[in-house]
């Protein structure tokens, strides 16, 4: 079971390795970069490669670890109990299985992304640390133990808002997604548009690049976005040209796919009042 990457997604030789380091050690593989850098698609894209069915759990400053296990309805059950009905004496079930319950039963073997991990409490990973590790868990209301049937392949991405406990760490095979150099962002570009003009993805990516690298840049434009941007460069039928005649305004054409806050977009508009004084 290897992955070697997709038609539709360029994987780097590194982040290969790592997947399939991942695999081999038979450990969560923890993904963190830039948000808009693929690694939610990764998890995706590595499902398929490998022909397997995927369980995605979406983390949020709510999440609590126990909802990817289980939880168990009491409510319902003393409402139940109150109107006579004959479930109430079968606790199982208001017993309501989470992402890892469902991972940890299925017949054959899967990819279990759990997305954004960093978006919940700075205690969400450390209590899922056995559970991962172990492959199993206790269900005390009805005292029985769920173990994994065929250890899943277990991808956790982070866009690294918060720090992860160093025993959660220990746990997991590490990648770091860079940002892809230009010869690596075009073969990207060349998958999502092929047969885009070379003229008009050399200029469009300079322009870009020189975006990104742009001193007291808050959020600097990701991979996801400059492929927005270059669809709308294709819909509105620009070409190289179009795009060094606009250099002067400093802001890029169609900026709104690249720039997403107002302090950015001011940031450029002084660039370009003081590149005009000078003149």
């Amino acid at each position: 079971m290897r992955f070697d990457g997709t038609d539709t997604y360029v994987a780097t030789d590194d982040l290969t390795m790592a997947v399939n380091a991942a695999i081999a050690l038979e450990r969560p593989l923890l993904v963190k970069g830039e948000p808009g850098t693929g690694k939610t698609e990764l998890a995706r894209q590595v499902a398929e490669a490998l022909g397997l069915p995927m369980l995605e759990w979406n983390i949020k400053s709510t999440t609590r670890a126990q909802q990817g296990l289980y939880e168990y309805d009491a409510v319902s059950r003393l409402r139940d109990s109150q109107l006579g009905d004959e479930r109430v004496h079968d606790v199982s079930n208001y017993i309501r299985k989470g992402k890892l319950w469902q991972a940890f039963e299925a017949d054959g073997k899967l990819v279990l992304l759990i997305d954004e991990i960093d978006k919940a409490d700075i205690e969400f990973p450390n209590d899922l640390l056995q559970e991962l590790d172990r492959m199993e868990f206790h269900v005390y209301e009805t005292g029985e133990t769920v173990r994994a049937r065929q250890r899943p392949i277990v991808i956790i991405t982070s866009n690294n808002e918060k720090e992860l406990p160093d025993a959660f760490l220990r746990r997991c095979f590490f990648h770091y997604i860079r940002f892809p150099d230009h010869d690596t962002l075009r073969r990207i570009v060349e998958v999502h548009h092929p047969g885009i003009k070379p003229a008009l993805l050399t200029a469009a990516l300079a322009q870009f690049y020189e975006l990104r690298e742009q001193p007291g840049l808050k959020k600097k434009p990701s991979t996801s976005e400059v492929l927005d941007w270059l669809k709308l460069l294709l819909a509105e039928d620009l070409d190289a040209e179009d795009l060094k005649g606009d250099a002067a305004n400093a802001l890029p054409r169609l900026h709104g796919a690249l720039l997403k806050n107002e302090q950015d977009v001011h940031l450029f508009e002084r660039l370009a009042f003081m590149a005009r004084r000078q003149r």
